[in-house]
């Protein structure tokens, strides 16, 4: 299978919405033209700041379908796959590949906290009903609890043939560069998922980071990657360096809603967070102002 197209900074793409709540159409396509115009090397539907445990499978398949077509095969688009159920997932990723996503996103159920050999069968599952697209497994310990292990991601991706690569959210750069090391030789291919450490993990070997800043710096956010793949080393740095004040500055917000704050802030007009999430109170919008003015960027009221 070829993974060659697994590379470069992949946003996970919020999902705008109107006031009712429904999906605003017209705010998905203009997003996702400002992410490839910026230089985003993919673009995953339904990651964590994509809200997709708000969503109904209707809602995601009509948000999908925007993506796919908005895109225009020139990017590749993935589809995020995070609910608790294996028949669940396995729906939604056999409808992903229905629609023509490139690539399936596996996150650990959340809530519940399954041994290594009950989610191991709920990937190998989740990848025996998609047996020609390529899937990545979604590390992402702070939000689902716990972690997944070296020896099963090891496991995995040794004896299933279709899953081939990982977005490591750990934040523990030790564990993404073990992720690479132990399953090099099958040319298992890990993104970073730490905005903050988008550098380092090109350092250590990661083919690119999935990155929320990239909803509305993509332009930033991806200089970090094209200057190192061009070996500006320092440029990289200085490019990572610019952008993690305003990605810490995330952090004063509930989760995720920051990432629509600031989408809203560059002009891209993604409206609210679904409830009950809210927006980022006054005090905490202007801190996100302030940093994204810092940085050189344009906002809006």
């Amino acid at each position: 299978m070829d993974t060659s197209f697994i590379k470069g900074i992949i946003p996970p793409i919020v999902t705008p919405v109107t006031e009712g709540e429904g999906l605003d159409e017209a705010g998905l396509r203009k997003l996702v033209d400002f992410v490839v115009d910026g230089g985003c090397s993919g673009i995953l539907a339904f990651g964590s700041n994509g809200e997709f445990y708000m969503m109904e499978e209707d809602e995601m398949e009509a948000a999908l379908s925007v993506i796919l077509e908005q895109a225009g095969g020139r990017v590749p688009v993935y589809m995020g796959v995070g609910a608790i159920r294996t028949s669940k997932c396995i729906r939604l990723a056999q409808m992903g590949v229905r629609l023509g996503v490139q690539g399936i996103s596996v996150l650990q159920p959340m809530f519940i906290r399954p041994t290594d050999e009950e989610l191991g069968g709920h990937i190998r599952a989740i990848a025996a009903s998609v047996p020609q697209t390529a899937v990545l497994l979604y590390n992402n310990p702070g939000r689902c609890g716990y972690a997944m292990s070296q020896d099963l991601v090891e496991e995995l991706a040794h004896t299933v043939p279709n899953l081939v690569g990982m977005k490591d959210s750990s934040g523990d750069l030790t564990q993404t560069m073990e992720f690479i090391r132990r399953n090099a030789d099958v040319g298992f291919r890990v993104m970073c998922g730490k905005d903050t450490l988008i550098y380092a993990g090109l350092c250590v070997g990661a083919v690119g980071a999935v990155c929320s800043t990239a909803n509305y710096a993509p332009k930033l956010v991806c200089s970090i990657y094209e200057k190192y793949e061009a070996g500006d080393l320092r440029g990289s740095l200085e490019a990572q360096w610019k952008l993690n004040p305003i990605r810490l500055a995330m952090d004063k917000s509930s989760f995720p809603v920051a990432t629509k704050d600031l989408a809203n802030l560059v002009g891209m007009e993604v409206g609210k967070p679904f409830l009950p999430n809210l927006p980022s109170p006054p005090s905490q919008r202007d801190n996100l102002r302030r940093k994204l003015l810092d940085g050189g960027f344009a906002v809006v009221d």
